[in-house]
């Protein structure tokens, strides 16, 4: 299946956990993107122990996932 994941918040832990349920449905065998739209592009920000959202975006981009802006 073809999964579009749109994130639009600047918050560490929304960005974190939708990026973990893309690799989720990655593992599952779906084709999975993930769209950043208005606060969603700085992607990176609030990386920290408690949300690693850079490891997660390294597992999904390993993974064939495919992130646009």
């Amino acid at each position: 299946m073809n999964v579009l994941l749109m994130i639009n918040s600047n918050n560490p832990e929304i960005k974190w956990n939708a990026v973990r349920f893309g690799n989720v449905l990655l593992n599952e065998g779906d084709d999975v993107s993930i769209f950043l739209n208005g606060p969603g592009v700085t992607l990176y920000d609030g990386n920290s122990d408690l949300f690693p959202i850079r490891e997660q975006v390294k597992s999904f981009c390993i993974s064939d996932g495919i992130i646009c802006a």
